[in-house]
């Protein structure tokens, strides 16, 4: 059994074309020598792209000493510095250049402390980086959930055609005051969630039609919201020629996992005359992390 702690910062970038940009973003990573980038997940559909950064901890890790939260940084710093969120375009919503970073303990790490690393990180964006950041789950003082401050901001109302998210903000202010940061957004790097909690996995569902409605009624009765499976959270989307996604975030996946998903997936899309295709999860399990980790840094 591991008796080291480690802990893993999922960073969600609105880029998968721009490999150049990519590039920029994972060298800035490598900086940092305890930080490794162990999995990297793109979606050129989705004009996306999700890192998976591990690191260790100390127990007496300081503020001062969080390689995760400084290769995070870095990250997100490079992304700014080469994506112009105002050009971006793809069929997933996105609040920001760097939409969403979230923080899992492995191993024997707490959530108290990777909620540290998410306010740390938060507060660095915030001052150094001059854009508004938004806290979620363990790292918020009141618990907000990420979907709650999605929907506040508007993450789900797509901006074209009803299935494309295109370019900035049109508008600067924001419904919801930032805990750190500007409390007007820029449209060339829009706005940054960065939360902390027990491990969620991404599965994805491909359905083979184009008609988002019924793909849409599909998900919303697979989720907990819409009277669905407890824990799960799912969303309609477009996802290339011919296929639109049942794109899902499994809150408790030991409880409700992928394979309980697709059956509900493939049970509803019957219900609506539809073929579905074998789901697939856009990251490794935690033990893969801490596997994956171990072999790039041995203790």
């Amino acid at each position: 059994m591991l008796n080291k702690m480690l802990a893993c910062g999922k960073v969600y970038i609105s880029e998968s074309r721009n490999r150049a940009a990519l590039e920029s973003i994972e060298q800035a990573a490598k900086i940092f020598s305890e930080a490794a980038i162990v999995n990297k997940f793109v979606d050129v559909t989705y004009n996306r792209v999700g890192y998976t950064v591990v690191s260790r901890l100390t127990p007496k890790s300081s503020q001062d000493s969080f390689p995760l939260r400084d290769a995070a940084f870095a990250m997100v710093k490079a992304a700014l510095e080469t994506i112009d969120f105002e050009l971006h375009s793809g069929t997933h919503p996105r609040l920001g250049v760097v939409d969403h970073i979230c923080f899992h303990p492995l191993a024997h790490t707490s959530l108290d402390q990777a909620a540290s690393i998410a306010k740390s990180l938060a507060a660095d964006i915030g001052s150094k980086l001059k854009v508004p950041t938004f806290l979620y789950g363990a790292a918020n003082e009141s618990g907000s959930l990420l979907d709650s401050i999605r929907r506040e901001l508007g993450y789900f109302n797509p901006s074209s055609g009803g299935i494309q998210w295109s370019g900035g903000s049109k508008s600067v202010s924001l419904p919801l005051k930032p805990d750190a940061g500007p409390i007007q957004a820029s449209p060339s790097k829009g706005v940054i969630l960065i939360g902390a909690s027990p491990w969620v996995a991404n599965y994805n569902v491909p359905v083979f039609s184009t008609d988002i409605a019924a793909v849409r009624r599909i998900a919303k009765k697979v989720s907990e919201r819409g009277g669905g499976l407890p824990s799960v959270q799912a969303m309609g989307l477009a996802h290339g020629d011919g296929v639109t996604e049942v794109a899902c975030n499994l809150l408790e996946p030991s409880k409700v996992g992928g394979d309980r998903v697709q059956l509900e997936v493939e049970r509803l899309a019957k219900e609506e005359g539809l073929g579905v295709g074998k789901g697939y999860f856009t990251d490794l399990s935690p033990d893969k992390i801490i596997e994956s980790y171990m072999k790039l840094n041995p203790f």
